[in-house]
């Protein structure tokens, strides 16, 4: 058997590793998002215009009908750039954080708490990957939603830079901060804890007996899972981020007085679809990098000895 430093290419917890966790995040978040611009584009002006586009199937159509099959992926290069980074981030610092948190809170505390681990260490990262999002996600909304406005994201970002200054870029990040932290809480915690349940009820045998594929099926399931209750979490807020970028001037409690409790769940339908799937092959496409880069991936948490002891587990 290949001794442990030879069999991956990084040490769990180095520096190198947390920068492949990143890499990793940029390839999931970047290609899964990109891949479903139209969905996403669709999901937008029903939000935004529900007299015009009143169901996913139609707005594909009108869409089709009047900006032919190109018109179908606008704002993919904001979409592509901002997720991209997003992904670095989110990934990444979600890899350092929960690392930082688990050496200070100790190795029990780490384990009987490790739902809150996870919620927490996700929503540090978040935080700042929605720094990193938020002036390609105004201007993605603005190209999509605003016929007229830009047709690329090279046109989009100096126009908005001239008609409202660098607060344009930001002016949607607390709403988007209320839609991806929980989103990413939800998506980070449910996937960990879905992925043990798996292991511990579903799969007939212990993880370190999988093949790598079989792991990877356990992976996009617990993915696919995570993303339903993500996707319901974050839409009232998705809802808002949508209407607010396309109007200008409105605060969010505005545009959330606007809407109505009726108007921030239209286009849930089709978002649990494109969450589900997304957060799936987001999960996927990142624990696939970690087997292709040969990274340590240590299985699920279990019981320390010392806790073992205290509670009389054998």
């Amino acid at each position: 058997m290949m001794p442990l430093r030879h069999q991956y290419s990084c040490e769990f917890g180095s520096n190198h590793y947390f920068l492949l966790c990143g890499l990793g995040g940029i390839l999931s978040c970047g290609i899964t998002h990109t891949m479903i611009t139209p969905l996403d584009l669709v999901k937008c002006r029903i939000q935004v215009d529900s007299k015009k586009y009143k169901s996913v199937f139609q707005g594909f159509r009108v869409t089709h009908a009047e900006d032919g099959t190109r018109g179908l992926v606008r704002g993919w290069a904001p979409t592509f750039f901002g997720y991209s980074v997003q992904g670095m981030f989110k990934f990444g610092l979600y890899e350092v954080f929960k690392v930082y948190y688990s050496a200070l809170a100790g190795e029990e505390l780490s384990y009987e708490y490790r739902t809150t681990l996870y919620l927490i260490s996700s929503a540090s990262a978040e935080f700042f990957a929605d720094i990193g999002l938020a002036p390609f996600e105004a201007a993605k909304v603005r190209i999509q939603t605003m016929p007229g406005y830009a047709n690329t994201l090279r046109e989009a970002l100096p126009k908005m830079y001239a008609d409202e200054g660098l607060t344009g870029f930001y002016k949607g990040l607390v709403p988007l901060w209320l839609r991806q932290i929980p989103y990413t809480m939800m998506k980070f915690a449910c996937f960990e804890r879905t992925v043990e349940l798996l292991y511990k009820h579903v799969v007939p045998k212990p993880r370190q007996e999988c093949s790598k594929a079989e792991q990877l099926v356990v992976t996009f399931a617990a993915g696919y899972i995570a993303g339903v209750f993500c996707a319901i979490v974050s839409h009232p807020a998705d809802s808002v981020v949508s209407k607010l970028n396309q109007e200008k001037g409105s605060s969010a409690g505005e545009v959330l007085k606007k809407l109505g409790f009726a108007g921030v769940w239209k286009g849930l339908g089709p978002r649990i679809v494109m969450i589900g799937t997304l957060t799936a092959a987001q999960w996927f496409i990142y624990d696939a990098v970690k087997v292709w880069l040969r990274m340590p991936r240590p299985p699920p948490p279990e019981m320390p000895e010392s806790l073992k002891k205290k509670y009389g587990v054998a």
